[in-house]
């Protein structure tokens, strides 16, 4: 019998607890949902015979590590930052484990004690990072069996609101961490171009984007993600020239947000006291420098070329202009403002939520240069609850431990899904769920 640990109940986790506690009697896996709110993790497990839900709080150290030495394989579905303390115990106690999250610097310290005790710690397992670099793997190897030499990479991936469910002018609802959405791409983003790096400061980067069109689904702006450089290696293109990985959203959403953050609203730093006593109006307004006429006036004037009326027509419909209350007592920028998207962004009963992938391949083959290959991928949810989303996320970490579990690859230390034996068993398994990439040669 295998003992699993999954901490974390949240909205990403439906797809992953399903699949597990489905392949769990044939399997003889004994599975445990740890969340700090029971109700939620009992709701995940849903009365499984070969499951339990357990009250869990990472910040218990003593409870924490007592429930990972029971167990022999632990995933965390907590935020990025919580992995740390879990992969340490994990690490000590000879447990294997396995995130969706990307591999941080403190799990990269993990690999050489790992590799000695014989353990796998497997991240960068969900939607992105995690179908995208099985699926750029799958072509990066084909296009050099072939004895080709890849040129430019281009791979962007988004998680948006089904067309049939988009009713916002900003094309966007939340389908995962809101926190995540707001606080998105603070830092410098890098990448290559042309064989020349290239960074890209927080404060430019949602002017400085691309615009990709899917068919059938119109065009999407596009931005850097974080870093791309690091990824060369890692998928073995030390000679490429162009290196780039990007987040997508519906075409004009960038040049709204610009405005927050232009304004400062995305800062996480500094501490709104007594919020509850404004608007979000004259929150808006403090943030502008003085100036004479409306407070719409105000911001048109401060953004100048940044300003449109289809950005008026996004803010307009988030009510900054109509003196609506802050609820919170206190909080950053970024919570007031995540607060009233919540609110605004929310996915309604039966919406459903789109999750958008596009690599973009450009390269030579013996004999025929500039070849040009798009690889995409377009899932849609079953409701506000089944998302797109969870679907993408939860499901390939399920797959790829339960391979794991089952022999079917034999690694251990540090590990993402860009090698063929964790892949290829992966796609196969996606494309039986639907989750099936298209791929056109353009001309």
């Amino acid at each position: 019998m295998v003992k699993i640990l999954i901490i974390g109940a949240g909205r990403s986790t439906v797809s992953l607890i399903d699949y597990l506690l489905k392949n769990s009697a044939a399997n003889d896996w004994k599975i445990t949902v740890a969340d700090m709110d029971i109700k939620l993790a009992e709701e995940k497990v849903s009365g499984n015979p070969n499951g339990k839900a357990i009250s869990f709080d990472i910040k218990n150290e003593e409870k924490r590590r007592l429930v990972i030495i029971e167990h022999d394989l632990i995933i965390s579905m907590l935020p990025a930052f919580m992995h740390g303390d879990v992969a340490k115990d994990c690490v000590e106690f000879g447990k294997h484990m396995a995130t969706a999250s990307y591999v941080s610097a403190d799990m990269k310290a993990l690999d050489a004690e790992a590799k000695k005790k014989n353990i796998i710690l497997l991240n960068e397992c969900g939607l992105d990072p995690g179908i995208d670099h099985a699926s750029a793997m799958k072509l990066i190897d084909e296009i050099k069996q072939q004895g080709g030499e890849i040129l430019s990479f281009k791979s962007y991936c988004g998680g948006l609101v089904a067309p049939e469910s988009n009713d916002n002018p900003w094309g966007y609802k939340f389908s995962w961490n809101p926190r995540n959405v707001i606080l998105a791409g603070q830092g410098t983003a890098q990448y290559l171009d042309g064989g020349e790096l290239k960074f890209i400061p927080y404060n430019r980067l949602y002017t400085q984007n691309d615009v990709i069109e899917m068919d059938g689904y119109g065009k999407f702006d596009a931005y850097a993600n974080r870093d791309s450089i690091s990824y060369i290696d890692a998928y073995g293109l030390q000679s490429i020239k162009t290196m780039v990985r990007g987040t997508l959203r519906q075409h004009g959403y960038c040049k709204a947000w610009n405005v927050f953050i232009k304004l400062g609203l995305t800062d996480d730093t500094s501490l709104i006291t007594n919020a509850d006593k404004l608007t979000y109006t004259s929150l808006l307004d403090s943030f502008l420098p003085p100036a004479k006429g409306t407070l719409k006036e105000k911001l048109k004037a401060f953004m100048g070329a940044g300003w449109d009326s289809e950005i008026e027509k996004q803010m307009d419909y988030l009510e900054l202009f109509s003196d609506k209350k802050i609820i919170l007592t206190q909080g950053t920028p970024a919570q007031l403002l995540q607060a009233l998207l919540e609110e605004k962004w929310k996915l309604k009963p039966n919406d459903k939520d789109m999750i958008v992938m596009q690599h973009q391949f450009e390269y030579n083959l013996p004999g025929e240069s500039n070849q040009k290959l798009n690889s995409s991928l377009v899932v849609i949810g079953k409701d506000e609850q089944h998302t797109g989303m969870a679907l993408t996320v939860g499901l390939p970490l399920a797959i790829t431990v339960k391979n794991f579990l089952t022999k079917k690859f034999n690694l251990n230390g540090v590990q993402i899904p860009t090698k063929k034996e964790i892949y290829l068993p992966l796609l196969k398994e996606l494309e039986e769920n639907q989750i099936i990439f298209s791929e056109k040669i353009i001309a």
